[in-house]
């Protein structure tokens, strides 16, 4: 296990880069540890709404630029650039992949099953509410996304490799051209956020956040 100092140091020296040295890659084994960090990431009951698209094509890269304004120099530079889709209608209670999902992948019984379908729905209907509108659980799927993009990032700092939480994009737009390309079924996915990985060309100043006593309230 980690030190307490090694977790913070990889903190410190995380930030949002913006441009990276083109001539220095991740290896394959360091990038699979960090998606292996987003798969193996939590998510609300387990259902995991993500899908990680990482994008290595040049062309595909360049199309990107004309949409995804917040990656004008990392796109061309990154070493890694990864989209994350979110399940639309798929995370509802009563869908085909939920019961795929249970049945599949967590392999529950059959009472079990239901209880969870029921507390799901529950849950869903009446305590988010997240099925008002096919927005309200787009957008509560892309906060879980934010959660393996969180580990994948700090994970990346981890081993010393730099990232940049991208959401500086035109949405319909960078949807479609996914679409075109053939990585996004827009009917079941939405582009959740992107991420470009790599390693930093210019030197960071250092971090700068609110003080601890600002930010962090103690009910006792």
């Amino acid at each position: 296990m980690l030190n307490k100092q090694e977790v913070l140091a990889a903190f410190e020296f995380r930030h949002a880069c913006k441009q990276f040295d083109s001539a220095k890659a991740i290896s394959a084994d360091d990038f699979q540890l960090i998606l292996e960090a987003g798969r193996l990431s939590p998510s609300s009951f387990g259902f995991e709404p993500w899908r990680f698209v990482v994008i290595q094509n040049t062309a595909l890269r360049e199309k990107l630029k004309q949409t995804v304004w917040g990656a004008q120099n990392s796109l061309p530079t990154a070493s890694h650039y990864l989209a994350i889709l979110c399940r639309k209608d798929d995370m509802r209670f009563d869908s085909a992949y939920i019961d795929h999902f249970m049945r599949e992948v967590q392999h529950l019984p059959e009472d079990s099953v239901e209880r969870k379908r029921e507390r799901y729905r529950i849950f869903q209907e009446r305590d988010l509410k997240l099925l008002e509108s096919p927005r309200a659980l787009f957008d509560w799927a892309c906060k879980q996304a934010y959660i393996a993009l969180g580990n994948m990032m700090t994970t990346a700092a981890l081993i010393g490799i730099d990232s940049c939480a991208i959401e500086g994009y035109d949405l319909a737009t960078t949807e479609q051209i996914l679409a075109d390309a053939g990585v996004l079924d827009r009917d079941k996915f939405g582009l959740a956020v992107m991420a470009a990985f790599g390693y930093r060309i210019n030197p960071q100043p250092p971090k700068t956040r609110q003080a601890a006593k600002d930010v962090i309230v103690w009910v006792e």
